[in-house]
């Protein structure tokens, strides 16, 4: 069967990957646009939430970690699932993986203008989003090596934002620590009033989306060096930056306002707190640090998703007159530049013409079922070759996976209950990859998802 060929560029270090997977991760614009979900919802319980997401996520990022270290590929979760189990579903997880990545840039992307309006009037509005993506697709097509000091650079502006505003609300800290498992809401009154446990719970689903992406750093994988040895300890440590930069401004927000009714009566909590104790002008600088965030975030996802799109290609998934070009590398970029492109246009194209309803709508449920599928191929992995030396080997296995999937069963039935339109889109789309599969692959098995072995990264 052999392995693979090295087209692309193996240049990055260990500590670049993770600056490139942490700005995908995007964890200031996470504060700023998902975690206040939770904290309207919850008040101070809301860091407890974040806390039970965070233990949850360890167990997912474990299961990241050994199928990484054993599978360093760049098309990430669909080349487990292919080979753990089966082809047909892991084609039908490499479908709902590509169609997710290129509706969730434009659901950040567009994004870009709410926050560069605050300083700046004339840069609010959807196009300037749109505009941001175009660019952002152009900066992900030059080397990744590039990519990774730009994206740094970023990323170290984002970080700065995040510690202002730790540091906010350790100077002015106005309530006890029990505040962080005090489920409360505000009422119709507009007072405080106690919560179920069962909503606490219910809201796990919303901090995991604030977490994912750590496991993405497998798609930097054939252009990291000795990924195979080194993958693990690149996710772990980018979920623990990741919760650290999370849940950390979280607490300092619940603890420093000085009214947490107020605080939560404002559909902007994060920026009600920055301008309570830090001003307006500050709340400008750091609106703008937000925006260079997701800025930062759409150059990483749009990396992530071309090398998605060319490992499909290189597989054999799509018809030779698309997927050969898709498939080429730059010579001179060592890049996969056309599926950069067709992504970024892509991306574009939905921004501009599907209702951001539609977009949350599609892809809500898909880190739930990616998850499943994920923590159902560490499950079995060590049944395979067990010849094989696996550099890393999760602990307590198999604990965290099982783990995993007892949690996501009960969020998806959770999320069942309140719109069952997510799930059900997912799951479609994970069927449709299976059937094409199996109307255009499985006749062409010879020479089409041959699956070879890992590259050699030493």
């Amino acid at each position: 069967m052999g392995s693979y060929k090295q087209e692309l560029s193996r240049e990055l270090s260990i500590r670049q990957n993770i600056l490139i997977t942490l700005s995908a991760v995007t964890p200031a614009s996470s504060v700023f646009i998902i975690v206040p979900a939770v904290l309207l919802s919850l008040g101070g319980a809301s860091v407890l939430a974040m806390a039970l997401a965070a233990f949850i996520a360890m167990f997912v990022g474990m299961s990241y970690a050994e199928l990484s270290t054993r599978y360093p590929i760049s098309g990430g979760e669909y080349t487990w699932a292919a080979r753990i189990l089966g082809k047909p579903l892991g084609f039908g997880v490499m479908l709902l993986a590509l169609v997710s990545g290129v509706l969730i840039i434009p659901v950040i992307g567009l994004g870009t203008g709410m926050y560069l309006g605050v300083a700046f009037s004339g840069l609010s509005g959807n196009n300037v989003g749109l505009v941001v993506i175009a660019i952002c697709a152009v900066v992900a097509a030059l080397r990744i090596k590039t990519n990774a000091w730009v994206t740094g650079i970023f990323l170290g502006i984002e970080l700065v934002a995040v510690l202002v505003l730790v540091l906010l609300g350790v100077i002015n800290i106005s309530r006890p620590v029990s505040t962080f498992w005090t489920p409360q809401a505000i009422s119709s009154a507009g007072t405080l009033e106690a919560v179920s446990w069962g909503l606490v719970v219910s809201l796990i689903a919303v901090a995991l989306f604030a977490y994912n992406g750590y496991g993405q750093a497998v798609y930097y994988a054939e252009e990291t060096k000795n990924a195979s040895s080194k993958m693990g300890k690149a996710i772990m440590i980018a979920l623990l930056v990741t919760v650290l930069v999370e849940i950390l401004p979280l607490m300092a927000v619940v603890l420093g306002t000085g009214s947490l009714e107020k605080l939560m009566a404002d559909p902007a909590p994060i920026n009600y707190f920055i301008i309570e104790r830090g001003g307006t002008t500050l709340n400008v600088l750091i609106s703008v640090a937000i925006a260079i965030a997701i800025i930062n975030a759409v150059i990483a996802i749009i990396i992530q998703v071309a090398r998605l799109l060319f490992a499909s290609a290189r597989d054999g998934s799509w018809p030779d007159a698309i997927g050969i070009p898709l498939g080429t590398i730059n010579k001179k970029f060592q890049t996969p530049i056309l599926a950069t492109i067709v992504v970024g246009v892509a991306s574009v194209l939905v921004g501009a013409f599907v209702p951001f309803d539609f977009l949350l709508l599609a892809t809500g449920a898909s880190l739930v079922v990616v998850y499943g599928i994920v923590a159902f191929a560490a499950l079995r992995v060590r049944s395979l070759d067990k010849g094989h030396k696996d550099v890393y080997k999760m602990p307590l296995w198999p604990l965290p996976p099982i783990v995993v999937l007892v949690a996501l069963i009960y969020i998806a039935y959770q999320g069942i209950l309140s719109d069952i339109r997510p799930i059900l889109i997912s799951v479609v789309t994970l069927v449709i990859g299976a059937i094409y599969y199996y109307v255009y692959i499985h006749s062409r098995s010879k020479d089409r998802w041959t699956l070879p072995d890992p590259l050699h990264d030493h």
